[in-house]
């Protein structure tokens, strides 16, 4: 979203929305920082599930699907789907309406944060990108796929 362009993927968009969702379901710190401290622009918990699965279906079906149009190979896929099922089991726990807090203090998160933190390392790489520079906001990231 910064260096190679995301366009190069047919369904650029929704690699971006994928890419900003797993960005800060992975970072801890930004957890603490924004989600827990209720900073504004960046959504929350159950926004960043929405948006890395509400275009794509990985709630429905593996992301091995998208190989050549959202992901570049079957490994990008598999830590995908590692993610999206981590992530989604602690939603459905918890529920989409809980707080934050409830997300961080979940016992399985901190296997859901390395799984989101795989594949995005994954995904950033492959972009040209660096994967610890901090979370774009959401704003940010409509100006970048140019969504309205």
């Amino acid at each position: 979203m910064g260096g190679m362009p995301l366009n190069d993927m047919p369904w650029w968009r929704w690699r971006g929305n994928v890419r900003s969702a797993l960005h800060m379901l992975s970072d801890p710190v930004f957890h603490e920082e924004t989600w827990l401290a209720g900073a504004e622009g960046y959504g929350d918990v159950t926004d960043a599930v929405y948006r890395l699965v509400e275009d794509t279906w990985l709630d429905s079906w593996s992301a091995e699907k998208y190989v050549g149009t959202i992901f570049r190979d079957s490994q990008e896929a598999a830590l995908v789907d590692l993610a999206v099922l981590r992530v989604l089991r602690i939603l459905h726990q918890v529920g989409p309406d809980a707080p934050v807090s409830a997300f961080l203090e979940h016992h399985a998160w901190p296997e859901a944060v390395r799984a989101a933190r795989e594949a995005h390392v994954r995904l950033a790489t492959a972009d040209g990108e660096d994967p610890d520079v901090r979370p774009r906001s959401l704003e940010l990231l409509r100006i970048l796929t140019r969504t309205v």
